[in-house]
């Protein structure tokens, strides 16, 4: 969901390093969830991972990207709305 922020939203062909931090971050977050693959969406879970300026950029980036997956990347959007 950054990527495809970043190369339609923003209008960049490579993630600026920012949005890299901002994933390799989520990505750290998420590798170290007591709830591994079981993991309920950030929305309903009931410990935060992300600092709250993370999840902050998180949510805006969600918002965004979101309503756009099932355009850019169909089989995950249905993956995502099955589980």
């Amino acid at each position: 969901m950054i990527g495809l922020y970043c190369r339609h939203k923003l209008h960049q062909k490579e993630m600026p390093e920012e949005y890299r931090q901002l994933a390799d971050y989520a990505c750290q977050r998420l590798s170290h969830c007591p709830w591994g693959e079981k993991k309920p969406a950030c929305k309903n879970c009931p410990h935060h991972c992300y600092t709250p300026r993370m999840r902050e950029q998180i949510r805006m980036i969600m918002k965004w990207a979101g309503p756009r997956m099932i355009f850019y990347a169909p089989w995950a959007t249905l993956r995502h709305l099955l589980k």
